[in-house]
């Protein structure tokens, strides 16, 4: 059995990361939110330790290393700009760190962890559980075995938010990394994960709300329309009273992955608790992809280089 800390326990994530350590058999021994709604811990590990002080926290996890309680993993659920922080203090005590995507939001954080990664001989994972389900598995198995095969793809991901988000650090663009960043990282590791590395990057709309672009990749031209906002869901969405509506297509035909997501975070803490858990290097191209979106002058809806027109 091996001892976790959870830094962010109050957050949408951080229940999945819970379970996760209970159905693998492994125990919360504290965590730490400055928010106290964290009545969930209840459902998991009730007698875990709590602070809302990130000091006392600090002090209690150096005190339980000093007799002989070690901590081998802290979970990382915050708030995006303090994920390299965070993971620093992971391995600072001696601890392997698992920590929620984006892992960081500048390629050069990537490169500055490696080399702590390499000084303190622990190791970062980081949750990129897009590539653990069964549909995005599948889809890469027809990929690799159609390798001179150049496939169109169209992603479309709407997920309505309400006025608390643009309040909340989500909103902030120096915390969250904007709305690239914030929802669609995952998506855009998906996809090189799957279609290869990035020929060329275009951004054609970058709002507060919504951001949309082109992205050549080595197997694949991929037109992506991000949303938080309620008007851009279509009626499909909006006569199913849906406030999310999610899109993949491959050469015209929708990728099925709605279901399978509820085991993904367990599926990961497996193969972390393996040693097999994705690294750092291997999340370093999405990083540099939104860093790039969120860097980038806009074009336009219909730019000189945009081989479609974006539509809902």
């Amino acid at each position: 059995m091996k001892n976790f800390a959870l830094i962010g326990a109050a957050g949408y994530i951080a229940p999945r990361h819970m379970r996760a350590i209970k159905d693998t058999n492994n125990n919360l021994i504290a965590a730490l939110d400055k928010c106290d709604s964290v009545g969930i811990i209840d459902s998991y590990f009730p007698q875990a330790d709590f602070f809302t002080e990130y000091e006392r926290f600090d002090r209690h996890i150096d005190k339980l290393r000093r007799v002989g309680e070690k901590i081998d993993y802290v979970s990382i659920c915050t708030p995006n700009y303090l994920h390299d922080s965070h993971i620093r203090f992971a391995l600072r005590h001696n601890a392997d760190a698992i920590c929620e995507k984006p892992i960081v939001l500048n390629p050069w954080n990537v490169d500055a962890l490696t080399e702590i990664e390499h000084e303190t001989g622990r190791k970062i994972n980081t949750i990129l559980q897009l590539r653990l389900h069964p549909s995005i598995i599948a889809l890469k198995k027809k990929v690799e075995a159609e390798k001179n095969k150049i496939f169109d793809i169209d992603l479309t991901y709407i997920t309505s938010r309400g006025n608390w988000y643009y309040i909340s650090w989500k909103g902030d663009h120096a915390k969250s990394g904007g709305i690239a960043t914030n929802i669609g990282v995952h998506f855009f590791d998906m996809l090189t994960w799957i279609f290869g590395d990035v020929k060329l990057n275009i951004v054609h709309l970058s709002e507060e709300n919504k951001a949309a672009g082109y992205l050549q990749l080595e197997n694949a031209r991929v037109r992506w329309f991000l949303s938080l906002d309620k008007n851009d869901l279509p009626k499909s969405a909006v006569d199913n009273n849906l406030s999310t509506f999610r899109s993949i297509t491959v050469e015209g035909q929708e990728l099925e992955f709605s279901g399978g997501f509820t085991d993904l975070h367990n599926l990961s803490y497996e193969k972390i608790l393996k040693g097999d858990g994705f690294s750092l290097n291997e999340a370093r191209q999405s990083i540099q992809i939104v860093y790039n979106i969120r860097n980038s002058k806009p074009l336009g809806l219909q730019g000189d280089y945009h081989p479609f027109l974006l539509k809902k």
